[in-house]
């Protein structure tokens, strides 16, 4: 029988409460929290329910325990992603779309991991106006636009590495709103002229953030606490090419979705990553973005320890929204936006869902994946409170059969 594939909970499991213990003086409030909730997740501590095959002569039973929606967790992405990209699904548009990506340099990183909820939104704010400012100007698109962005705070070995994803159409509503404004094909904008804007803005907010008082330092940064120091700290920063990058556009509408499926609701390491775990420490996969092909593709081993504290560096704070969408997208004005750009580029109206017949509503609640045995429906019988254990049983596996050969 296979072993059961490796899991971020397992490891917190067994090394949480004395990693807790070790370094209860570094550790927030807010990754506690996401520590107990991936533990306790799909566990008796949730409560449940009990599905049962609605196939009598099979009738094949599963308990299937809650989870724990923290948006930390490497289970409970998936269901909040398909939910989340349903939605996104009516508001795609016939034309192609963009990828680009705003990366802070690693100072301002450092910088960041102190001050996250400051320096992250920074990151929004001066990103999303670079774009806008840039795709109104007539010497480049002319047009207002809207996007999506989504912050990403890791690398692929779990190091902070603050950037943000934007999905972006190609075009845009002229000024008086009267025509769409398409993009070239394969061009969207100049990435040297983003990266100008992008840093000069950056840098403009972050020293307003340190005058007004806003930001802490710790440690070996406790002296920027001083603004001159501060100053003399980002002067080089105001030299270098800030790394702002633009792929090539989606194919169309489904890729845009898969795309999305993959990063809007992505956490700092998944599951299917780990390799293992044991008295060397944690072994995952990761990519090694300097190299090009199937070279780059590596493993890593991370104590024990260092492992978990990478993990959580990538807890967000409290409150704090990771996908943001902006201009003709942002929240307040969307559907109206959508429907205009659908009637300028002669779209037809998407019709109107039809409401659920009282008999639909009347269905058994089922469980989201059939019956293992027959593929029959999965016909939730019971529904047990966390910390109780449910009245029914599960199936037990079938009982292996020893074949003598000798």
């Amino acid at each position: 029988m296979s072993r059961p594939a490796l899991e971020v909970a397992d490891i917190f499991r067994g090394h949480g409460p004395a990693w807790r213990q070790a370094n209860a003086d570094h550790v927030s409030l807010g990754q506690m929290k996401v520590m107990s909730a991936i533990e306790r997740c799909r566990t008796a501590a949730l409560g449940g329910h009990v599905g049962r095959c609605e196939n009598e002569t099979c009738a094949h039973t599963v308990i299937a325990y809650n989870s724990c929606r923290n948006r930390h967790c490497p289970k409970c992405q998936g269901a909040a992603a398909r939910q989340w990209l349903a939605e996104r699904e009516a508001e795609l548009l016939p034309v192609p779309y963009f990828h680009v990506v705003y990366t802070l340099p690693a100072e301002i990183g450092d910088i960041a991991y102190q001050n996250k909820a400051v320096i992250y939104d920074l990151l929004f704010k001066a990103s999303a106006e670079t774009t806008l400012t840039i795709a109104a100007d007539p010497k480049h698109l002319g047009a207002r636009i809207g996007f999506m962005s989504v912050l990403h705070t890791w690398g692929s070995a779990l190091t902070h590495h603050p950037h943000v994803h934007m999905v972006v159409p190609g075009g845009g509503l002229s000024p008086d709103g009267s025509k769409w404004i398409a993009c070239q094909p394969r061009y969207f904008l100049t990435v040297k002229v983003l990266s100008a804007l992008f840093r000069r803005l950056f840098l403009e907010m972050l020293v307003a953030t340190h005058h007004a008082g806003r930001l802490q330092f710790f440690g070996d940064h406790a002296r920027l606490a001083d603004k001159v120091a501060f100053k003399a700290y980002l002067a080089p920063l105001r030299e270098i090419d800030w790394v702002v990058y633009a792929k090539e556009p989606f194919a169309g509408p489904r890729q845009v979705l898969r795309y999305l499926s993959r990063y809007t609701h992505r956490i700092a390491i998944s599951n299917r990553r780990l390799v293992s775990a044991d008295e060397n420490g944690v072994t995952f996969k990761y990519k090694d973005y300097r190299i090009e092909g199937p070279a780059r593709y590596k493993t890593m081993t991370l104590a024990t320890d260092e492992f978990i504290r990478r993990f959580l560096i990538h807890v967000l704070p409290k409150g704090f929204h990771r996908i943001r969408h902006y201009g003709l997208l942002a929240n307040g004005n969307r559907p109206e936006n959508i429907a205009h750009a659908r009637e300028l580029l002669a779209v037809p109206a998407r019709p109107k869902e039809t409401e659920t017949p009282e008999a639909a509503l009347e269905q058994p609640r089922v469980l989201p994946r059939p019956c293992p045995c027959c593929g029959s429906r999965m016909i939730i019988i019971e529904t047990f409170a966390r910390g109780y254990e449910p009245k029914h049983r599960p199936t037990p596996p079938p009982a292996a059969i020893r074949i003598d050969t000798s």
